[in-house]
């Protein structure tokens, strides 16, 4: 029973790693697509083989960067080969994360339903 508990811990930890490493080197690259890029998850896959990273963009257009990180993913793999002790180190994949810009477009929508609402008394 305690070895299955340990599997998913396991995976947490492995994709927690890649956060933070990845964002390390993505530092790195001199890529002029990549804008201020903050990695929200990483979801692996149960064989360690995919690991999918989720990113905003602050600064930049999203889907260049989304198509540099792709084309620099064997990069950062490389990167990951070096700081990872694991036996297999997944293909990465990136893509946009849209949660935080949807919230400042729901954050604005009830900021002004709240403005109108005042307004209205």
């Amino acid at each position: 029973m305690r070895h299955k508990r340990s599997i998913p811990n396991r995976s947490f930890r492995v994709a927690d790693q890649i956060q933070r490493d990845v964002a390390e080197l993505i530092r790195d690259l001199k890529d002029p697509r990549i804008g201020m890029v903050t990695i929200h998850a990483v979801e692996v896959t149960p064989d360690y083989a995919h690991a999918t990273v989720f990113f905003s963009v602050l600064v930049g257009d999203a889907e260049q960067c989304e198509q540099a990180l792709n084309e620099a993913a064997g990069f950062i793999r490389n990167g990951l080969f070096k700081r990872l002790q694991i036996h297999t180190v997944p293909t990465l994949h990136f893509k946009f994360d849209r949660t935080t810009e949807r919230a400042a477009d729901l954050s604005a929508l009830i900021a002004q339903a709240n403005a109108t609402r005042a307004k209205d008394d």
